[in-house]
């Protein structure tokens, strides 16, 4: 969490980038990820000289031991006037920048998820950077907030990245970037990654799903040592219990694909501050076939967990699609393959938590049907979240649901919620609610756990009805019979059960007089009021 200063101070900042030009949301986030890139390192950089004069070892060097190379650490410019910064960034650091990333694979400028790593991962998509910021008070204001920032502090670094990406909501079409974050919380505590995963998002954008399971790692384990409370009352979790898996954690648990270079440049920038150094964020369309000879490995059977929001719209030519996931479903709709490409990616007892639109649960096409067979008859088709029409406003108005899978098996059963309100407004305004009936996801969360207590328990299909056999509920489960026989129709509609109220009307002879009575009246009063006259 942020304090209220920092908060006014990114504020500020933005609203200086409007003034100035800049009116791209995702353009600010860009250039701030530049200039926090530049700030980082020199933070590396110095930890690095500090520890060869403790140790009297040499070191490798990330900027040249001359007076040119050293101009270009951030301790030695950010203090340069505006016209000279502007020159100096433009056609001096940047430039390195896109150098990073040849250097980290000429070099070896670190294979060990040191967050040296991290930067060279970020430093390969560098190499088309350029710096926007034509306005030099705009620069000036923007390089001396970056300055400020508390970025030696890991767990407040995430929390200004999350800041900013929260921006995006405002963005019109760069919104479809970011998925609520409460949504990402609930899919996130709905799978319960543990710190041995591997974890994938097909589609990462912004990181969001990888970023915040990292949160969720850190708050799961963190000590009561490793938890405290800044000044504003905000509690912040280190993770100090997650150390046995560092290495995993910053080498190869996180892996996000985009064919976005903006998107990865961000995404990669995120993952760094959320503390992961060396996060795979790779530049691939998950769905081209490019990605068997790119990622080989990756493709098939790799991933203990995928987390996404995939793109919904679209329909992709089929000669550059991977013809294995049109073997699973032959279509060219980008939601249908997606969700076939995670099928596919995940190893034998991968789970995987997807949005999809209600389209996908109840589409009559051949395809369509094709895809929930193979969810329901050769995979475990766990459980469906509905999730209201508004929860992508002001965006998208499309109603969407959460998949629940995990890879191999049969189904037996699908466990349904219907989930009425997220907390938030469901219009474009999309502002917080409180009261009872205002927040459906702490119940569909606590209900899930209730009944996979069950289903690991063994627990007899008697029993399982007897909790979750009410379809008048707004959590139930369905036999997995009873959806093969509807053509595998998904929609919670078509199995939920409704309880109508019998309304009571009157007599229409007694409804009759009665205005027959408010008719005399009538005509009295303006008969009084005729004799008044």
């Amino acid at each position: 969490m942020l304090t209220g200063q920092l908060r006014n101070d990114i504020d500020k900042l933005w609203e200086k980038f409007w003034t100035g030009g800049i009116t791209n949301p995702l353009t600010v986030i860009e250039q701030i990820s530049y200039l926090m890139f530049a700030r980082m390192l020199d933070m590396q950089e110095e930890v690095a000289e500090r520890k060869a004069a403790r140790t009297g070892k040499p070191f490798d060097r990330l900027f040249p031991d001359t007076s040119d190379g050293q101009l270009l650490r951030w301790k030695n410019f950010h203090h340069m006037s505006g016209k000279e910064l502007h020159k100096h960034l433009k056609n001096n650091v940047y430039p390195y920048f896109a150098s990073l990333g040849q250097h980290s694979e000429d070099e070896g400028l670190g294979t060990d998820g040191t967050a040296i790593q991290a930067l060279g991962h970020i430093g390969e998509y560098m190499q088309d950077a350029d710096l926007e910021i034509k306005n030099e008070s705009v620069l000036v204001s923007a390089v001396e907030m970056v300055n400020n920032l508390p970025l030696t502090q890991s767990d407040v670094k995430g929390d200004i990245y999350e800041y900013l990406l929260s921006k995006l909501t405002t963005a019109g079409i760069n919104g479809q970037f970011r998925t609520p974050r409460h949504i990402i919380d609930a899919m996130i505590e709905l799978i319960d990654p543990q710190p041995t995963d591997v974890i994938c998002d097909p589609s990462c954008g912004t990181a969001g799903f990888l970023a915040r399971t990292m949160e969720y790692l850190n708050k799961k384990y963190s000590s009561d040592a490793g938890t405290f409370t800044d000044e504003d009352g905000n509690l912040h979790y280190t993770g100090d219990l997650l150390e046995p898996y560092r290495e995993h954690i910053n080498k190869q648990m996180f892996w996000g694909f985009d064919f976005d270079t903006t998107m990865l440049r961000v995404s990669s920038m995120n993952m760094m501050l959320h503390g992961v150094n060396g996060a795979n964020v790779l530049y691939q369309d998950s769905l081209n076939k490019s990605i068997k000879e790119h990622y080989p490995e990756q493709e098939e059977e790799f991933f203990d967990i995928v987390l996404a929001n995939p793109p919904f719209k679209g329909s992709l030519d089929e000669t550059n699609t991977n013809p294995d996931v049109l073997g699973v479903v032959k279509t060219k709709k980008t939601e249908l393959l997606f969700v076939a490409h995670i099928l596919r990616s995940l190893k034998l007892g991968g789970r995987a938590a997807v949005i999809v639109p209600d389209g996908v649960l109840f589409g009559s096409s051949k395809a369509h049907q094709q895809l929930r067979k193979e969810l329901i008859e050769n995979n475990q088709l766990e459980g469906i979240v509905s999730l209201p029409s508004g929860v992508f406003k002001p965006y998208a108005g499309v109603s969407t649901a959460i998949l629940i899978f995990t890879r191999g098996g049969a189904t037996e059963r699908v466990w349904f919620y219907d989930l009425q309100a997220d907390g938030l407004s469901l219009d474009d305004k999309r502002g917080p609610l409180t009261g009872e009936d205002s927040n459906d996801l702490p119940d569909a969360i606590a209900k899930w756990k209730q009944y996979r207590k069950l289903v690991e328990a063994n627990a007899s299909v008697e029993n399982i009805e007897r909790t979750f056999g009410d379809k008048t509920q707004k959590a139930f489960v369905v036999d997995a019979s009873d959806i093969a026989g509807n053509k595998f129709d998904l929609s919670i509609n078509r199995y939920k059960e409704v309880v109508y109220e019998e309304e009571e009307y009157e007599d229409p002879k007694v409804i009759l007089q009665r205005l027959k009575g408010l008719e005399k009246e009538i005509l009295a009063d303006l008969d009084e009021l005729e004799g008044m006259l």
